[in-house]
């Protein structure tokens, strides 16, 4: 895969977007541009050297000079919202290495938009994405409460009647059913938020209309091999057997082979990796059902292995 920029940034500025929300405004330490990136992107922060976290940019890609984001501070979460909340002030130096995006804005006659929380922010710059194209489409928010949800005056002042605010103390949950059971053909539907959420959403939505985007990982069960396999580098030379209990990721790196990498739990999408030959198990939490069946490329640090062996493209 391509090489990521990995740069110095500084935090420019830093202040609350919502109830536990923090808005963080970063530039480079050294002043040139920053790398360019299209709506639906995301980042790494190397918040420590072991505690790197991956935020959507939710910001003008237009402007090179800053990237903007959102983060909520998880009170039982592993470490890294906590860390941004308490440590990134204003001149604070962080590491950066991206931008990545599994979550690219496709054309269509209609986007219907679904967010919930913090999902908004990988969707705040497809609107306005969509309505300099002058496309047709609307935003459903959610949130627990109006004060929890970030960037609301934002989205209500700019784009008035398409936007459907939803708090649930206010309006109960959000209508899926509604939004989804009459769908018309062509429509595209993003959507982002909690887990509960976007299983009810994927539930809903037809097929090949829907694009999602997780924080966490989704439950994937076992893997289909309980016993392990080969894995051949096309590129290296080498061929590796993978125990159970060992990664592909990790199994590579073992063998002095550098990966990039970052979540290890198959939501960021750094380890990718071309498949030459054989099945991927997939088991991350970002392919669509249609690049799982192409079966070209995989996340080496939680996908496995249906056939006995793999060719990658390392």
């Amino acid at each position: 895969m391509a090489e990521e920029a990995e740069l110095d940034l500084l935090v420019d500025r830093a202040v609350p977007a919502a109830d536990g929300v923090v808005e963080l405004t970063l530039r480079a330490a050294d002043g040139a541009d920053l790398p360019a990136w299209k709506p639906g992107a995301h980042v790494d922060l190397e918040l420590r050297p072991d505690l790197v976290r991956q935020y959507s940019l939710c910001g003008d890609p237009a402007d090179r000079t800053r990237w903007r984001l959102g983060v909520l501070r998880e009170p039982d979460g592993r470490g890294g919202s906590a860390f941004v909340h308490d440590e990134l002030a204003e001149g604070t130096k962080v590491r950066a290495r991206g931008p990545r995006n599994h979550f690219a804005l496709a054309d269509a006659p209609r986007h219907l938009f679904i967010a919930g929380g913090i999902g908004i922010t990988p969707i705040l710059p497809m609107l306005a994405a969509a309505d300099a194209a002058g496309g047709d489409w609307r935003l459903v928010y959610g949130g627990r409460t109006r004060t929890s949800m970030a960037f609301l005056a934002e989205l209500t002042d700019r784009y008035a009647e398409r936007v459907e605010v939803r708090p649930q103390d206010e309006t109960g949950p959000l209508d899926l059913d509604g939004l989804l059971g009459g769908l018309e053909p062509g429509t595209l539907v993003y959507c982002c938020g909690p887990e509960p959420l976007l299983t009810a959403v994927e539930e809903r939505a037809p097929a090949g209309q829907l694009h999602v985007e997780r924080f966490a990982p989704r439950s994937v069960g076992e893997p289909v091999r309980a016993d392990g396999f080969e894995v051949e580098l096309a590129r290296s030379g080498l061929t590796l057997t993978v125990l159970p209990d060992r990664s592909i990721l990790h199994t590579v790196e073992d063998a002095g082979i550098s990966v990039l990498s970052s979540c290890q739990e198959g939501t960021c999408g750094t380890c990718e990796t071309g498949v030459l030959g054989g099945r991927p198990d997939h088991r991350d939490s970002l392919l669509t059902a249609e690049e799982r069946a192409a079966g070209d490329t995989m996340f080496i640090c939680v996908s496995r292995c249906w056939s006995p062996r793999l060719v990658l493209d390392l």
